[in-house]
């Protein structure tokens, strides 16, 4: 069954472990186990035997289950919604079908997604495939679900909007068995496999994980380069005459969304003018000219600054001076 919590896009699919699988509750709910005993004895030599009546137990049913996450991290969402996927494992001794809960509501995520449904991965792709897979709707349990056997279950999403890159989030998936849950040992006669009881095992009949979400709108990150220069000549004044001073500010930008890896900021020596040595600075701090461990280099023809890896809404500013000649 599925419980309405701000329902999440679930989907889910029955994966075959094999024939004979090595049950994790034991020997199969409903089989009957029996036993006679016998006896042998001689009476004036002559031997004898007598069976005792058989007597009969039927196994009842243990009700255990799983549920695991099956993404190896957080999954992107953008505009377009993301499916998370989980695995929910019967681990009883009896087929049976699982009540499914989406909660998208857990502290301290930037946002809480909207869940869009939840489906029964049917032809055991492991993807989600639109009109192919069952949806499960509200108050619909998943099909019933062998002994060691799994369900795959997609959870899909959607962004309920303002969010902005790196918004991180998580829900949970829950899942309870048809049958009941409770501590365990708690016992529902006749509810189990082959007529006989369900008990609730070790995991009191429900588990549960956690999918993680983190938001990537997509887009380009943008390079801006703006370059500007003041004067100063040598009479206090601000005319580009020979002996002046010119003083270069290029200001790197980079917008938009992600980040831009090994940007270098370049830039010649005017003709007419000469580098003035040590004047090479990133972000007001001094760089040496020489090819050395920090990020400038400057000579005769040029200057070179390696910015390095640049996220988006980050500036640096490179400057250095000239002379006129």
């Amino acid at each position: 069954m599925i419980k309405n919590s701000h329902y999440l896009l679930a989907t889910v699919a029955v994966v075959s472990l094999g024939a004979t699988p090595a049950l994790a509750a034991g020997v199969l709910a409903g089989t009957d186990i029996e036993n006679t005993a016998t006896a042998t004895y001689q009476i004036g030599g002559s031997p004898g035997a007598v069976d005792s009546n058989t007597v009969t137990i039927r196994v009842d049913e243990v009700l255990n289950v799983s549920v695991t996450t099956l993404d190896s991290g957080s999954v992107a969402i953008d505009g377009t919604g993301a499916v998370l996927t989980f695995s929910v494992t019967n681990e009883g001794n009896g087929p049976e079908a699982f009540d499914l809960t989406v909660l998208e509501s857990i502290g301290g995520n930037d946002f809480n997604a909207n869940v869009t449904f939840v489906a029964v991965d049917t032809n055991n792709n492991g993807i989600y495939d639109p009109g192919s897979d069952l949806i499960l709707t509200t108050g619909v349990s998943t099909p019933s679900v062998d002994p060691d056997d799994a369900l795959t279950v997609f959870v899909g999403v959607s962004l309920p909007g303002g969010q902005t890159d790196s918004d991180a989030s998580q829900l949970r998936l829950t899942a309870e068995a048809a049958t009941g849950t409770g501590a365990p040992g708690t016992s529902f006669a006749g509810q189990g496999a082959g007529g006989g009881d369900a008990v609730v095992g070790a995991t009191g009949a429900d588990d549960d994980d956690l999918g993680a979400l983190i938001v990537s709108l997509g887009g380009s990150p943008l390079v801006a380069l703006t370059k500007s220069a003041t004067v100063a000549d040598p009479f206090g004044g601000t005319q580009p005459i020979p002996g002046a001073i010119v003083t270069y500010s290029i200001l790197a930008t980079v917008s938009g969304t992600g980040s831009v890896d090994l940007l270098t900021v370049s830039d010649a020596i005017p003709a007419g003018t000469t580098y003035v040595p040590g004047s090479l600075a990133l972000d007001s701090g001094s760089l040496t000219d020489a090819a050395d461990t920090d990020a400038g280099e400057a000579n005769g023809s040029g200057i070179s600054v390696d910015l390095g890896s640049v996220t988006s809404g980050a500036s640096h500013t490179v400057e250095f001076d000239v002379e006129v000649n």
